[in-house]
C-alpha cells in the first residue's frame, strides 16, 4: 500500500451534480418519511448476477450470508442469482423478484445490478407488499423510471466519472482513450450520458477519443463469444492506437480478456466500469486469491505485485475496494439496520456507516442525481465514486477534483 486511506464524509453541497444553485422540487420515493422498523423476525432478499457476469456482486451477497446466515438455515438472507441472458428472460427475473414477496417475513429486497425489469418487478412487489423496502443498486434503467419504484436507487457516479476517468488517463500519460461498448448499454441514460461526457472531457484534456463496438455478452454469442472477440481484437487496437492508450469497457465480462491483452501487448487501464481489484485482474494474471477472500488490502497488494511483475507499474488502476461487493454487502447491511431501527432511510450518515463497514478508511465522494433536462434533484437516487488507485504509484486524488459545471449540463442523446 503506497498511501494510507483517509476517511472523508460525502460533501454533498460541494458536488451536488450542479451545486446548490440548482433549484427545483425533489423527485423520487418519499420512503425516508416512513418508519420501516420491524418488531420481530425478518428476512432480507438479495438478487445478483452469476459469477460469470459479476462475481464481486455475488461475493458481497455471500458476505451477508456469512454474517447473518441463509434463510434456509435459520438465518435472514435469501440470495438468488438471475439468468446471464437476462435481457431475453426479463419475465423470469421479474418472477424471481416477485416470488420473494411470498415470504411473509421478507421485509427488504436488494438487487445488484438492478438490470432492466427491476422497476416493473418492484412495482409488482409494491402492489402486494408495500411494507417491503426496495433497493436498486447500480440501476440500469433510466433514472426517472427507477426512482419511481425503488425506495433507494444507487449508481457509480456516471456524471463525475465521465470527467475523472479521462482526467486520470491524462495523469497516466495517455494520448488516446478507447471506449468499448455495445448498443444495449449505450441506450441506458447512465452509460450513454457518461460516454458523451467522456468524449467532451477527452477533447478538453487533449486526448483522442475512440469508440469501439464489441458483442453484447447477453446476445446469441454469449459470454464466451464476447470475450473471444476482445482477445482477438485488443492486440490490433493497441497496434493501431499505440501503447499510450487507455482502454475502458462498459461490461464486466469484457474486462478480464481486455486486461490480459493489455498486460501482454501494452496499453493502459484506469479502472473498470464497476471497479474492484477483483474485477478482471485475478483471471488476467492467473492469481489464486483463495487465501485472501474478503481481505481487500491483501487482495490489492497481491494484484499490485503481479501487475508490477508484468511490467504494468503506473499504467493500471482500480478502486482499492470492490464497488460491486460493497453495493451488495453495504446496502444489505443498511437495509438490516433500517429494519432494526438503527438507521433511517435517506440518512446519509447511516448510509456511509453501512458502506464503510466493508470499506474501512476508504475515501468516497458522491451526490444525489440531478436531471439535466429539468434541474430536479432526486431524493432517493445516490451517485458515488472512490479515488483511483494506480498499481506501483498509489492513489490519484480523484475525489478532490472539481468537475467543471459544463459536464453536468450535457443532456443525454440516445443514438
Amino acid at each position: 500500500m503506497k498511501k494510507a486511506f483517509v476517511v472523508l464524509p460525502f460533501v454533498l453541497g460541494m458536488v451536488l451534480l450542479g451545486g446548490c444553485q440548482r433549484q427545483g422540487q425533489n423527485t423520487g420515493s418519499a420512503g425516508g418519511e416512513r418508519d420501516w422498523t420491524v418488531n420481530g423476525p425478518f428476512h432480507i432478499g438479495i438478487l445478483t448476477e452469476t459469477v460469470s457476469q459479476a462475481e464481486d456482486d455475488l461475493r458481497g451477497a455471500e458476505e451477508l450470508i456469512r454474517r447473518y446466515g441463509r434463510v434456509s438455515e435459520g438465518g435472514i438472507i435469501q440470495h438468488v442469482t438471475y439468468p446471464d441472458n437476462f435481457m431475453d428472460q426479463q419475465e423470469v427475473f421479474i418472477s424471481q423478484v416477485a416470488a420473494m414477496a411470498d415470504d411473509p417475513l421478507m421485509k427488504a429486497i436488494i438487487i445488484n445490478n438492478a438490470i432492466p425489469g427491476t422497476a416493473e418487478a418492484f412495482k409488482r412487489v409494491k402492489e402486494r407488499r408495500p411494507d417491503i423496502l426496495l433497493i436498486a443498486a447500480e440501476a440500469h434503467e433510466d433514472p426517472l423510471v427507477i426512482q419511481q419504484s425503488a425506495d433507494l436507487a444507487t449508481n457509480a457516479d456516471f456524471i463525475s466519472r465521465g470527467y475523472t476517468i479521462p482526467w486520470a488517463a491524462k495523469q497516466l500519460g495517455a494520448d488516446t482513450f478507447v471506449h468499448i461498448s455495445f448498443p444495449r448499454h449505450m441506450s441506458y441514460e447512465s452509460l450513454g450520458l457518461r460516454r458523451q461526457i467522456f468524449e467532451e472531457a477527452c477533447k478538453d484534456l487533449g486526448i483522442n477519443f475512440v469508440f469501439v463496438t464489441a458483442p453484447d455478452p447477453t446476445s446469441d454469442v454469449g459470454v464466451a463469444g464476447a470475450q473471444q472477440f476482445i482477445l482477438e481484437q485488443a492486440p490490433q487496437w493497441i497496434q493501431t492506437h499505440g501503447r499510450n492508450t487507455v482502454f475502458f469497457c462498459t461490461n464486466d465480462a469484457h474486462t478480464e480478456p481486455l486486461l490480459r491483452q493489455l498486460l501482454q501487448y501494452g496499453g493502459m487501464f484506469v479502472e473498470a466500469d464497476l471497479p474492484s481489484p477483483l474485477m478482471g485482474y485475478p483471471g488476467a494474471l492467473g492469481l489464486d486469491l483463495s487465501a485472501e477472500v474478503g481481505n481487500f488490502p491483501a487482495i490489492l497488494k497481491k494484484v499490485e505485485e503481479a501487475v508490477i511483475a508484468n511490467g504494468g507499474s503506473g499504467r493500471f488502476g482500480t478502486w482499492a475496494f470492490s464497488y460491486g461487493f460493497t453495493q451488495s454487502a453495504g446496502w444489505g447491511e443498511y437495509a438490516k439496520r433500517i429494519l432494526e431501527g438503527k438507521a433511517k432511510l435517506g440518512n446519509q450518515d447511516d448510509m456511509w456507516a453501512a458502506l464503510g463497514e466493508f470499506t474501512p478508511g476508504a475515501k468516497w465522494n458522491g451526490a444525489y442525481y440531478v436531471d439535466a433536462n429539468t434541474g430536479v434533484r432526486s431524493r432517493n437516487h445516490l451517485l458515488v465514486y472512490m479515488d483511483t488507485y494506480v498499481m506501483g504509484r498509489g492513489y490519484l486524488p480523484t475525489t478532490q477534483q472539481t468537475v467543471p459545471e459544463k459536464y453536468y449540463n450535457i443532456k443525454f442523446q440516445q443514438n
